[in-house]
């Protein structure tokens, strides 16, 4: 089969779009021709990201040497490059990265021991994540909490309060992505609940951690690599979360109560399209491209782009620019009313004009 007739469009799929239409399974059917994957491509990324990786860690580990402040200055570049890494064991969990089932899993396992991510239990939530977004009725594990504004409004004082707090961007993008990668995925109980592989997983990610990290500070120094691996692994954690939360929580995304949702509605509609440069495309695996992953995981992240390039009405679903997004950070709660997400400051707008 040429290039040519493989990425030719399918004249009967429709354009333009209309915002939360009738879903059209026309457009799962045209992106099955980009789940094709290439194992070279895939070993090619993979590699190139790791020799990277390693790099950049090992430079800023010299900078700290020489000056901590410099080194601590560093630390984006290898920590952006983990959220690479990260992205690719995110395509791993969704078995699209490689032909072979079983070659994804242990890929996605090793990857989890860099990323400090039990693969099996993260795969797990992810899938429950992808099966039941845009639910109403089906958040939980997998998710960023998400109250409706009847349900803040019933809660209590305290309860409010909370709610506030885990809103807050600090908790969101700071405190709580270093809380959730460095100690909570150390034990995630009350969430194994499938089998004893993703307990398993947790504890054998656990134990490849402690003894690479023993090695390398036999290596290279208990407190440079400390001082060095922290800062790496919370910004990672932190960008990471970032890019998670603009993908699902921006004004016009889309929320169904079960009756009336739908699988691929909520995929296209109710993620976004992430339009960054091209290098942070690169070091983001192309997962900004939200709506079309959603819509078909099976998709690996190195032919996403071929999809927006071969469909451009796509790029006009849930599109934000990075100035955009900034956009998105007050955004707290589901209007189920007006089908938006709104923030505190304008439900107690909408309060005082009501009262």
């Amino acid at each position: 089969m040429s290039a040519d007739t493989m990425f030719a469009r399918d004249e009967t799929v429709p354009a333009p779009f209309e915002r939360h239409a009738a879903p059209e399974k026309k457009w799962v059917r045209a992106f099955a021709a980009y789940r094709d994957t290439s194992n070279t491509r895939a070993i090619y990324e993979l590699a190139l990201t790791t020799v990277l990786f390693v790099s950049a860690w090992l430079l800023s580990l010299w900078l700290i040497k020489t000056s901590v402040w410099l080194g601590l200055a560093s630390t984006p570049v290898p920590a952006a490059l983990l959220v690479r890494m990260f992205a690719i064991q995110h395509d791993c969990g969704h078995n699209s990265l490689y032909s072979s089932r079983a070659l994804n899993d242990w890929i996605g396992r090793a990857l989890g021991v860099v990323t400090f991510t039990p693969y099996d239990y993260w795969k797990h939530a992810h899938a429950i994540h992808h099966a039941g977004s845009g639910n109403l009725d089906k958040r939980g594990l997998g998710d960023i909490t998400t109250l409706t504004v009847d349900e803040y409004l019933e809660r209590g004082p305290m309860a409010r309060a909370l709610y506030r707090l885990y809103r807050h961007p600090i908790t969101l993008f700071v405190v709580g992505p270093a809380y959730m990668f460095i100690l909570q995925h150390r034990l995630p109980i009350g969430v194994m609940t499938r089998g004893k592989m993703p307990w398993l997983s947790t504890q054998f990610t656990n134990i490849a951690i402690i003894v690479c990290s023993l090695a390398l500070m036999w290596l290279v120094g208990w407190q440079d690599f400390l001082l060095l691996q922290i800062p790496v692994v919370a910004l990672a954690a932190s960008f990471g979360v970032w890019l998670f939360y603009v993908q699902h929580q921006f004004e016009e995304t889309h929320w169904a109560r079960k009756e009336t949702w739908n699988r691929e509605n909520a995929a296209l509609y109710g993620s976004s399209y992430y339009d960054l440069p091209r290098p942070f495309m690169w070091l983001t695996a192309n997962i900004g491209i939200h709506h079309v992953h959603h819509v078909s995981a099976s998709v690996p992240f190195f032919r996403l782009p071929e999809i927006v390039r071969d469909y451009p009405e796509l790029k006009t679903i849930g599109r934000l620019s990075f100035k955009d997004s900034l956009r998105c950070i007050p955004l707290t709660l589901w209007d189920d009313t007006h089908k938006e997400m709104i923030s505190f400051r304008a439900l107690n707008r909408r309060k005082l004009i009501e009262a």
